[in-house]
């Protein structure tokens, strides 16, 4: 085996249908379907500026990909504000400032004191499920295998190669060990001798409410200007809604707890007068962040034999076709990355 990627998420994913028409690639997965955790949890829209001024260029780079499969949907998004509150610098992003008159056509029953709003057309939604399938499919078709229920225990060196047990019970040799492990990245890398980054998962909290409103299915997502909630149609009666919390957790198997989503309804209920009916479901995913909140892409400083793809926070899904070229091409040496793999190197940590 040249290649063993260690989670089968949207990055490991990805990045194997990279290198599989190249190399002799296995993705490992510690649960029964891939994807269990983040990926299949995930709200993902693509954001241009959502990230940050180093994340925009990985999200640009792979808006062309998304287009092209059918990937995106137009959604748009409002961003809204109180009096005072800079919404341009918040948002992040180059769109139509609305007036308190022009947010009532577009969001009938806003309260009060939010008075002035940013309209960012390009927003869209992403069909996460069906582009995580496209990247496994494509891992098998070039001949890669992906094995599900088999967690990595250890890998140590043994000269130019990786010896590698896993949960299954099986042992491999690789060449290339590459981290893709999100919330568990960094417990990857010190059951392979590598030492962690300080890889830190966040959890996010997740609501489908009801509520007394109709017409909400291509509701645009609406997003406070100071960071506490966003919101987005999802049936014709129906919102998907976030208290946008980053919650410090252990990687485990996140689960929503009653009082973050008591916190979400309550904001909720302080943006618009629409009542709510009932909580027809709830969830919570797995966001894990760089101590800089940025992606960690390369090979690592002490172990290059070692390749770190983690760290993607909550943009993962978003910056996957272009953060999985970028990869590739370190790994490969064949070609230009997609954009410059200066910022996410992990040597920035020492």
């Amino acid at each position: 085996m040249d290649i063993l990627i260690v989670g089968a998420g949207i990055a490991g994913a990805s990045l194997g249908a990279a290198l599989a028409p190249h190399r002799r690639v296995l993705l490992v997965e510690t649960e029964d379907q891939p994807g269990h955790h983040s990926t299949g949890r995930s709200a993902a829209f693509w954001h241009e500026g959502y990230g940050g001024a180093q994340v925009a260029p990985l999200t640009r780079a792979s808006r062309p990909m998304l287009e092209a499969g059918g990937y995106l949907s137009p959604r748009g998004a409002i961003h809204i504000a109180r009096a005072g509150e800079n919404i341009e610098l918040v948002a992040g992003c180059v769109g139509e400032p609305l007036n308190r008159s022009a947010l009532d056509k577009v969001l009938p029953g806003l309260r009060p004191d939010w008075r002035h709003g940013l309209r960012e057309p390009s927003l869209a939604d992403i069909d996460v499920a069906r582009l995580h399938a496209t990247f496994l499919a494509a891992v098998r078709r070039h001949g890669g295998e992906v094995r599900t229920r088999a967690g990595l225990v250890q890998a140590r060196r043994q000269g130019e190669e990786w010896a590698v047990r896993l949960t299954d019970g099986s042992a491999v040799h690789c060449e290339l060990l590459v981290d893709a492990g999100g919330a568990w990245a960094d417990e990857v890398a010190k059951s392979s001798g590598v030492r962690g980054l300080g890889l830190a998962p966040k959890r996010r909290t997740m609501v489908q409410l009801r509520v007394g409103r109709s017409g909400l299915s291509r509701l645009p997502l609406i997003v406070g200007a100071d960071g506490s909630f966003y919101f987005k149609g999802e049936g014709d009666r129906s919102i998907w809604l976030s208290p946008h919390d980053e919650i410090d957790t252990d990687p485990c198997d996140a689960a929503p707890e009653e009082l973050d989503i008591a916190v979400a309804i309550d904001r909720f209920e302080h943006v618009v007068d629409w009542p709510v009916e009932r909580v027809e479901r709830s969830w919570a995913g797995l966001r894990t962040f760089a101590p800089d909140r940025l992606p960690v892409f390369g090979h690592d400083v002490r172990e290059p034999r070692f390749f770190w793809c983690a760290g993607q926070g909550g943009f993962g899904i978003q910056t996957a076709p272009a953060a999985a070229e970028l990869c590739a091409a370190l790994i490969l040496r064949d070609r230009v990355p997609p954009v410059d793999p200066s910022p996410y190197d992990p040597a920035r940590f020492g």
